[in-house]
């Protein structure tokens, strides 16, 4: 391995993973602006992908749309999986006019955050039962819009601060994140179930209003952008012509990881598109399962406002905290056994019929895994980067993390039919079993090249 490969990737060193940092330290640095700044950011982008996916089936189940079909609807979220393909445009491509007024980043963001609420609203006029293909296509607009902002918001955070401040950012980060998520999951249910009235049942107004609320709670994002500060740009040579253009923006980020990282960036690369496969495949029939199951809208959200913020919110927190402490590795594998032991949990609910206090324990263990899982990820991720391609190769990254986990998402739907719920969450947790022994093999890989 080369010696930029070793300098560049100190998270993943033993030694160096676990910096002697006291715990004051490691929580000062979530008070600081830079922090604070990527806690609304992450609202921004934890809105939109349960919008398009999660949220969205609940609402397609209700009006009585066949779980088969929400299987392959899912699939509206592979955009998330192809950004990698317009990723290099993003990281070096100036908007005309925005970049010049907010800068390149800020102006990339500003421009997604438009797109996604301009699809929401458009969601927010459509009957699945009437116009099923319309809707579907402003959920793509909006999962298109949502996949470019990832790309300028992870450039974004990743030259915001230094490499010893990306666990807490990633915590920061995935804090704001998780927070929209459980306002675009239970807000939204809670929002539909005021209007209707309370109580079951299907109110296609109910619906058109809490998508109208979600596309308004984008403002969030663009007021953020717009105060914050424009990262420091990295030095770019101009291009004199487009094939040195292409070069520079396409196969030089791909070039330097495989340069850095030789044959090991295969088994990089396969922990990255396995790590939170389990928790992918399931999470599309979860709201479908509610639904199943008898909960009432009312019911979800109170049990995911309540004490899956709270169970969240601590575990990006001791996800990031831990990290920072103890090393990125150590917590990649604690998050990937939790992970895959909430999906048990998930099967043994399934046997309980409506039992509201096991959904809470459910979804408490659920969040708290998924706050640790994905603290330590971000932060994984993050490291891997080299910040001359920092848009484009978190791109790919985030890219193969989406792919093949939603892809087989796709067909969960037409599982569940065939096999049941109990089944099928067993399944998913198994998925995991693959994720602990790639952990272990990068670690021992890495550090047998530092040695």
């Amino acid at each position: 391995m080369t010696e930029s490969s070793k300098s560049n990737n100190t998270a993943f060193n033993a030694e160096d993973a676990a910096p002697k940092t006291s715990w004051a330290q490691a929580l000062k640095i979530y008070l600081q602006p830079t922090s604070l700044r990527m806690l609304a950011l992450g609202f921004s982008a934890g809105l939109p992908p349960l919008l398009v996916l999660g949220t969205l089936s609940f609402w397609l189940r209700e009006a009585d749309i066949d779980r088969t079909t929400i299987g392959f609807l899912s699939w509206v979220g592979l955009a998330y999986a192809f950004k990698w393909v317009w990723s290099p445009l993003v990281d070096r491509l100036p908007l005309p006019v925005m970049s010049r007024l907010l800068g390149r980043r800020r102006s990339w963001l500003l421009l997604a955050q438009l797109v996604i609420a301009t699809g929401l609203l458009g969601m927010s006029f459509m009957d699945p039962k009437q116009s099923l293909q319309a809707l579907v296509i402003c959920a793509v607009v909006v999962a298109f819009g949502s996949a470019t902002q990832d790309i300028a918001l992870d450039a974004y955070r990743i030259e915001s601060a230094k490499l010893d401040d990306q666990a807490a950012l990633a915590a920061s980060y995935q804090s704001g994140y998780r927070l929209a998520m459980i306002w675009a999951g239970a807000g939204v249910l809670w929002v539909a179930s005021k209007v209707q009235g309370g109580g079951a049942g299907y109110v296609l107004h109910a619906w058109h209003v809490a998508y109208t609320v979600m596309a308004a709670s984008m403002l969030v994002g663009m007021c953020t952008v717009l105060l914050s500060p424009e990262p420091l740009a990295q030095p770019m040579a101009p291009a004199r012509n487009a094939q040195e253009w292409i070069k520079g923006a396409l196969i030089a980020p791909f070039a330097d990881f495989i340069r850095r990282y030789r044959w090991q960036a295969l088994l990089l690369l396969a922990l990255i598109g396995l790590y939170r496969v389990s928790d992918v495949v399931m999470g599309i029939m979860a709201n479908p399962f509610y639904v199943d199951m008898g909960y009432t809208k009312d019911e979800v959200a109170a049990v995911s406002k309540v004490f899956g913020v709270i169970m969240t919110l601590l575990g990006a927190f001791v996800g990031g905290t831990m990290a920072a402490r103890w090393g990125v590795m150590r917590i990649l594998m604690l998050g990937a056994v939790l992970s895959a032991c909430t999906n048990v949990l998930f099967a043994w609910l399934s046997t309980r019929g409506h039992d509201l206090t096991a959904l809470v324990w459910v979804i408490s263990a659920d969040n708290l895994a998924g706050g640790i899982a994905s603290a330590a990820f971000i932060a994984y991720l993050s490291g891997l980067t080299n910040v001359q391609y920092s848009a484009t190769q978190y791109a790919l990254f985030s890219s193969m993390m989406n792919l093949a986990p939603k892809w087989l998402a796709g067909f969960s739907g037409a599982f569940v039919d065939s096999y049941g719920y109990q089944a099928f969450f067993h399944t998913t947790a198994m998925m995991g079993v693959p994720v602990l022994l790639l952990i272990y093999l990068v670690s021992r890989v890495k550090m047998g090249s530092s040695a």
